[in-house]
């Protein structure tokens, strides 16, 4: 599938059920869009294909929409940009799951005792993630994030670990298997929450689908799991596993992993037991502009029954490494324009939602300062250690400063905001300060998280726009 099939939203390649083509004119629907009238399907395809009735993205109305967003961005949280002081702990990259959109997992087998086979992956024990974080926590930091692949013994608890056990053939019906078969024990979840938990850190953690590897093999509901994570120390839980909430779509990237409802039911089930969440979507690789919109629909009727989601984050698919680019299903991943218009019509679509990200992670400095005038108004966070995106051929770093972060705001005429993970604390940022560092977090006094000297250069070190 190539860039240009794709902005043509070229559906021949998969014979997918829904298709992007409507009845809906792309005039009504912008005009829909800038009198803040609620968008249904057929005006999001409009709007994020300028125009189902010929063939790739117009130049012109691209940037009527992208102007429409960024209007409802100012009339919703005006001129702020605002990021994180977070430090990303992932424990393991054992994983079975077999998505072909990520280069992240490592086979569980590899990671068995006397396995002899060279790998890249890791996993750590409570330990270890402990003095991780305890180290970030000295630095300023106020957020950890942990997101994992499914190790198999991986539980939530003990308890969790004699039912898995009790199963026949446990490694087969329940993906299971005792953490002496492994040469690391990564304990189980609750040890790892309340090893992160430290001090008042916020742990942003457990995605729908470690909280279904949390209940696999019992009859507990997600609330029940999030319930107990929450007792351990978990703060909130991130929205990702999402890809495209459409199952025609996950039959084909990711046929092992949960499906769209019970992504829903999960974060759910968060928001009953008291946490916040986000939304996430990873797009550009074999879905089509109607899945696109359907992902923003889920989201918003999810949000319209909960509340619960804080921010959504467009997540835009880093293809090098994965095995859809080796096996030859897709060349690359969204074009430019797609990223903006994507950034854009979620602005525009979920209307329940404050918040849209600009992941720098995924679209570099420059890309990702562009989308902040396309409707995004928060600049992702510090990071410190990225290793999702740079294993599957990312190559914008791995951490950010916040002096790196008032810069570049302000080169763009925005207002540098350090903020919370929930938003609920919000420090505006004078550029004039010096030295530019956290405040928020439970040790932050202001110093900077990284020094000069401990940057190294990446192409996304160039971020002029």
């Amino acid at each position: 599938m190539t860039s240009a099939e794709r902005e043509g939203f070229d559906t021949n390649e998969f014979e997918f059920e829904h298709s992007p083509e409507t009845n809906q004119s792309f005039e009504n629907a912008l005009a829909k869009a800038r009198d803040g009238t609620r968008l249904t399907v057929d005006d999001g395809i409009e709007l994020i294909t300028t125009g189902t009735a010929t063939p790739g993205i117009d130049r012109t109305r691209k940037e009527a929409v992208l102007h429409a967003a960024d209007t409802r961005r100012r009339e919703v949280v005006g001129e702020e940009v605002s990021f994180v002081a977070n430090l990303n702990n992932n424990v393991t990259t054992a994983c079975n799951t077999g998505c072909l959109f990520c280069n992240f997992k490592d086979t569980s087998a590899n990671f068995e005792v006397d396995n002899d086979r060279s790998h890249a992956g890791f996993t750590k024990t409570p330990a270890e993630s402990r003095a991780t974080v305890e180290e970030a926590v000295e630095m300023g930091i106020y957020e950890v994030c942990s997101v994992s692949g499914l190790h198999p013994a991986l539980a939530l608890n003990d308890e969790h670990k004699e039912i898995l056990a009790a199963h026949e053939s446990p490694a087969k019906s329940v993906n299971y298997k005792p953490p002496s078969a492994f040469d690391i024990d990564p304990g189980t979840y609750l040890d790892q929450m309340r090893a992160m938990s430290v001090d008042d850190l916020h742990l942003h953690s457990m995605t729908p689908e470690e909280a279904y590897h949390a209940r696999r093999g019992t009859d507990w509901d997600y609330e029940t799991v999030y319930s107990r994570l929450a007792d351990a120390g978990l703060d909130s839980a991130p929205g990702t596993a999402a890809e495209i909430l459409v199952d025609e779509v996950r039959d084909v990237i990711c046929p092992g992993k949960i499906r769209s409802d019970d992504w829903v039911a999960a974060m759910e089930g968060a928001v009953a037991a008291g946490l916040d969440v986000t939304a996430t979507i990873m797009y550009g690789h074999v879905e089509n502009a109607a899945h696109r919109i359907q992902h923003l629909q889920t989201v918003r009727e999810f949000q319209d029954r909960t509340g619960g989601i804080t921010e959504f984050v467009p997540l835009s698919f880093v293809h090098q490494n994965t095995p859809l680019y080796e096996r030859g299903v897709v060349d690359g991943g969204a074009t430019e324009a797609e990223d903006e218009l994507m950034i854009a019509v979620s602005r525009l679509f979920l209307d329940n939602i404050d918040h849209i990200q600009s992941s720098w992670v995924k679209f570099g400095n420059t890309q990702g300062l562009r989308m902040l005038n396309c409707g995004a108004d928060d600049f992702m966070g510090t990071v410190l250690s990225e290793e999702i995106t740079k294993r599957a051929g990312g190559k914008y770093g791995e951490a950010r400063s916040v002096a790196e972060y008032v810069d570049m705001i302000t080169a763009i005429g925005r207002v540098p905001v350090e903020r919370s993970t929930d938003y609920r604390k919000r420090r505006r940022i004078d550029p004039d300060d010096s030295p530019l560092g956290p405040t928020l977090g439970p040790h932050a006094d202001g110093t900077p998280l990284l020094q000069p000297e401990d940057r190294v250069a990446t192409p996304a070190d160039d971020w002029s726009v």
